[in-house]
């Protein structure tokens, strides 16, 4: 054990530990309400900005790619630093260079400078990353059997932010023009601002580190240094079958999601929708994504990860299929975005619990970046593609690819099940 995890206090009793779980839970819920509020502010009007930054609409589609793939590339380092130091200054310095994403975006905006704004958004990735990890910390000290349910937790507690943060943009915006700034980079002002307060909560209260507590509580032959470098986690996701279908689980799951829901809109636009019906489309698609986690990890912890794997991929099929079909059908198409945001959450759920489950203490920080690291890398091309497929086709041929994407996720879960190596909590 280092100097380090030395400092972290180990729980005496089981009642000590249970109390730890409750209180880490609390702080993460709390920074993900924070955290996904300071990411849906900005992201509101990101594409509005970019469109004002740089003259032209045909580049606003830039600003969301910007941030996916800051997300993507922070996922690695992120998670070397967890694994070296714990979860805390992992996060604290996810959301500190989130904040000073949304300042360079802001001062992007003044300059009029389109490069440094793309930086900008890059940067701002950094909170998105931090919300993502949150998920894994929450599950460092959960009980095998309950490690879904703690995810999902904090998976839901991100409703909140989604919901009420689009609804803080346009008085974000006004509050800035005084200052010289323009209104749509007003929600970042504000986002800088609460990933500094989401950095504060998390430096001040989460203690002690719930990845260094559990190292200290696992058996002294998992916590071999050796066992904790980048290269073991990769290493532990290559040997594993279960892990290796955690992780395309949930890179399939988040792709399919992004590839339709970005597209949505514009179909639904093509077919006279408006803007207020749009957005209750879009609305109902996020209740799904996230509202629902808790049940979808209760289901996960009560039926097993593959279970719930083979819930995600039948979902998707579903959601893929009503979206695909819908065409005018506005109230169709809502179903399916909702279906959608359904079988994303129990895909994220389910396959982040069960890459948990299936990876050595040691290594689980590493592991955990490299799913991230896949998961959005794989949604930033699927999201860029996905313009290029309506552009070319049709919204229809989109689903229809998207369902592709499902059967090779749907032949390896089978796969894995009938190896049935390692299971735990009903598989």
């Amino acid at each position: 054990m280092t100097s380090v995890e030395r400092r972290a206090a180990v729980p005496a009793t089981p009642e000590d530990l249970a109390a730890l779980r409750r209180r880490t839970s609390a702080v993460l819920v709390a920074t993900q309400i924070l955290g996904g509020l300071g990411v849906a502010t900005g992201i509101a009007l990101a594409a509005v900005l970019a469109k004002e930054v740089s003259g032209t609409e045909s580049l606003s589609g830039l600003a969301p790619t910007a941030t996916v793939a800051g997300t993507a590339v922070l996922s690695m380092p992120l998670a070397a630093l967890m694994t070296a130091r714990g979860r805390r200054p992992g996060l604290v310095l996810a959301y500190l260079i989130g904040a000073l994403g949304a300042g360079v975006s802001v001062l992007a905006a003044r300059a009029g400078s389109f490069p440094l704004l793309l930086c900008g958004l890059a940067a701002f990735g950094a909170a998105s990353s931090a919300n993502l990890q949150a998920r894994f910390a929450a599950a460092d000290l959960a009980e095998p059997e309950q490690r879904a349910r703690a995810i999902s937790l904090v998976v839901w507690a991100t409703t909140i932010g989604a919901v009420i943060g689009p609804n803080i943009a346009a008085p974000a915006g006004r509050s800035v023009t005084g200052l010289g700034i323009p209104a749509a980079a007003g929600p970042f002002l504000w986002a800088a601002g609460i990933f500094l307060l989401s950095a504060v909560v998390v430096a001040v209260l989460l203690r002690p580190d719930p990845l260094l507590t559990a190292r200290a509580l696992a058996p002294a032959e998992e916590g071999t240094p050796a066992g904790r470098s980048l290269r073991a986690g990769v290493a532990a996701v290559a040997a594993s079958p279960r892990a290796r279908l955690a992780v395309v689980a949930v890179a399939v799951a988040h792709t399919a999601m992004v590839s339709v829901m970005s597209m949505t809109p514009v179909d639904l636009e093509h077919h006279g929708a408006g803007i207020e019906l749009i957005g209750l489309v879009i609305s109902g698609h996020i209740a799904g994504m996230y509202a629902f986690a808790p049940l979808m990890g209760r289901l996960s912890d009560r039926l097993g990860r593959l279970s719930g794997i083979g819930l995600a991929v039948g979902l998707l099929a579903c959601a893929v299929f009503l979206a695909g079909t819908a065409g005018g059908r506005h109230g169709q198409t809502a179903a399916g975005l909702f279906v959608l945001g359904l079988g994303w959450s129990a895909g994220l759920v389910s396959g982040s619990a069960l890459l948990t489950d299936s990876v050595p203490q040691a290594a689980r920080a590493a592991a955990q970046g490299l799913s991230d690291l896949v998961m959005n890398a794989s949604a930033g091309i699927g999201g860029a593609a996905a313009g290029l497929v309506v552009a070319t086709a049709s919204y229809a041929w989109l689903n229809f690819f998207a369902a592709c994407l499902l059967l090779p996720l749907a032949a390896l879960a089978l796969f894995t099940r009938s190896g049935r190596t390692g299971a735990v909590a009903g598989d």
